[in-house]
């Protein structure tokens, strides 16, 4: 087979309809926009959303709840995950270094989650209650760090 003799299949290739370009282009005069009416236009964009004075769609749908603007978006660590890695020291760096949270966002925050069997001691911005019970009752410390401590 030769390369240079390659040819793509007839009818896929079309050629470009060059509008705008006079009288015997044979898109003359209105270069196939049409009389009249906002898109026969220069300068013509279409809102966002527009669907041709139809109540656009984000204004038929209802709506609906509360978005917190406020809300606290936390790393969250399972007991399960920590009783998992190796060491008994844990703090944000140390995990972010074992690859268990890739971004902190607004602090780490624990889960009881899962057993733990031995004694570790954790540093982290928030726990959950049954997360510092089971740290506390394996023998280990739970150590609440950073001022968005709550």
């Amino acid at each position: 087979m030769n390369l240079s003799s390659l040819t793509p299949p007839e009818g896929q290739k079309h050629r470009k309809k060059r509008i705008g370009r006079g009288m015997g282009s044979g898109k003359g005069k209105t270069s196939t926009r049409g009389h009249k009416g906002a898109r026969s236009i220069s300068g013509y964009s279409i809102m966002r959303g527009f669907e041709g004075g139809q109540m656009p769609l984000h204004r038929r749908l209802p709506k609906r709840g509360f978005t917190n603007i406020f809300k606290k978006q936390y790393a969250i660590v399972n007991l399960r995950d920590l009783e998992r890695l190796p060491g008994d020291v844990f703090n944000v760096d140390r995990l972010i270094e074992l690859g268990v949270i890739k971004k902190l966002g607004d602090g780490l925050k624990i889960l009881g989650t899962g057993e733990i069997t031995r004694k570790v001691d954790v540093e982290a911005h928030i726990f959950s209650k049954s997360a510092a019970d089971k740290i506390s009752k394996a023998g280990g410390q739970a150590r609440v760090v950073g001022a968005s401590a709550a």
